[in-house]
C-alpha cells in the first residue's frame, strides 16, 4: 500500500523510529506499538480508501483480529481531500470523524534575536525532560487524572526522548527565567520529511509569541541541520494554531482523516 497522506506518512515515520511494528496488508496497514498498548494512534489500521458499502462490518472484524484486547477502535483513512466514506457505514461503526489540516513548508526564515529573558534551546538532561512532563500535564486539561491516559503519556514521552537521544531530532523548549514555558519536537528519518510534534504552551505564558518563536526556530533547524526538504505540521483546522502556521509561511496541503471510537 502506497501511503499518499503526508500526515500519515510522517505519523508512521515517527512510530517506526520509536519501535512500532507496521505490516502492509495491501489494502491497509496494521500499526502496532507493543510497548504502549494504550496509545490509540499507535495501535490502529490505516485504510487505503474511504469506507464504502459493507466496510463497517469488515473493518470492525479486521481491527478485532489484530487488537483483540483493545477497548478502542481507531482507523486512519489515507488520502488528501478529507473524505471519510459513506455516512451509513460510519454510523454503523459508531465512530467520531476527526479531520485535521496538514501544513507544509519548504523554507523558513532564520530566527531573529530572542527577546530578553527567553532562552530557546533543545532539552538536555533529566531536569529539562521532567519540566517537559510537567508542561504536558499542565496542557492536557485534566486527562492525567485517568490512570490509563497517564501511562500512555508517560511511555510516549520516554519514546520521544529516546528518539532525540538517538539523533532523530530534538525537543525544543522556550525557557522563561529558567522555567519551561513552551515546547515542541522536530524529527526526521532522513527521507527529506521532518515532522513537528506536540506544540504546547503553558496557559500562564500564552499570547507572548513563544509558540511562534519555537516553530520558526525548530523549522529552520530542521531544514539546515537535519537537511529536511519539507516541514510537516498537523493541526485542528479550527484552532488558532492553524492561523499561526499560515502566518509563518506554511501552506495547507491536505486533510487527514481519523475515525475513532474510544473506550
Amino acid at each position: 500500500m502506497n501511503v499518499i497522506s503526508l500526515g500519515f506518512r510522517t505519523d508512521l515515520m515517527l512510530l517506526e523510529m520509536g519501535g512500532s511494528v507496521i505490516v502492509d496488508r495491501s489494502t491497509h496497514q496494521v500499526v502496532r506499538s507493543p510497548a504502549n498498548p494504550g496509545f490509540w494512534w499507535g495501535n490502529f489500521l490505516l485504510l487505503g480508501s474511504p469506507l464504502r458499502e459493507g466496510d463497517a462490518e469488515h473493518w470492525e472484524h479486521e481491527f478485532r483480529e489484530y487488537f483483540a484486547d483493545a477497548t478502542h477502535l481507531a482507523l486512519g483513512v489515507d488520502g488528501v481531500d478529507g473524505e471519510a466514506g459513506e455516512v451509513a457505514e460510519l454510523t454503523r461503526l459508531g465512530v467520531t470523524v476527526e479531520t485535521f489540516a496538514v501544513f507544509t513548508a519548504d523554507e523558513m526564515d532564520a530566527p531573529g534575536p530572542t527577546p530578553p529573558g527567553i532562552d530557546i534551546r533543545p532539552l538536555d538532561g533529566d531536569d529539562d525532560w521532567e519540566q517537559a512532563a510537567g508542561l504536558r500535564r499542565t496542557c492536557d486539561d485534566g486527562d492525567y487524572a485517568d490512570p490509563a491516559y497517564r501511562e500512555f503519556a508517560d511511555v510516549r514521552q520516554s519514546e520521544l526522548r529516546r528518539l532525540c537521544e538517538s539523533g532523530y531530532g530534538a525537543w525544543f523548549g522556550a525557557f522563561v527565567d529558567g522555567r519551561l514555558a513552551a515546547g515542541l519536537g522536530m524529527f526526521t528519518d532522513g527521507s527529506g520529511l521532518a515532522r513537528y510534534q506536540n506544540v504546547q504552551t503553558d496557559p500562564g505564558f500564552r499570547r507572548r509569541g513563544l509558540a511562534s518563536l519555537l516553530v520558526r526556530h525548530a523549522g529552520y533547524w530542521g531544514l539546515t541541520e537535519l537537511r529536511a526538504t519539507t516541514l510537516v505540521i498537523v493541526a485542528d483546522p479550527d484552532h488558532h494554531a492553524a492561523t499561526l502556521y499560515r502566518k509563518l509561511g506554511f501552506t495547507h496541503a491536505e486533510h487527514q482523516v481519523q475515525l475513532l471510537r474510544g473506550a
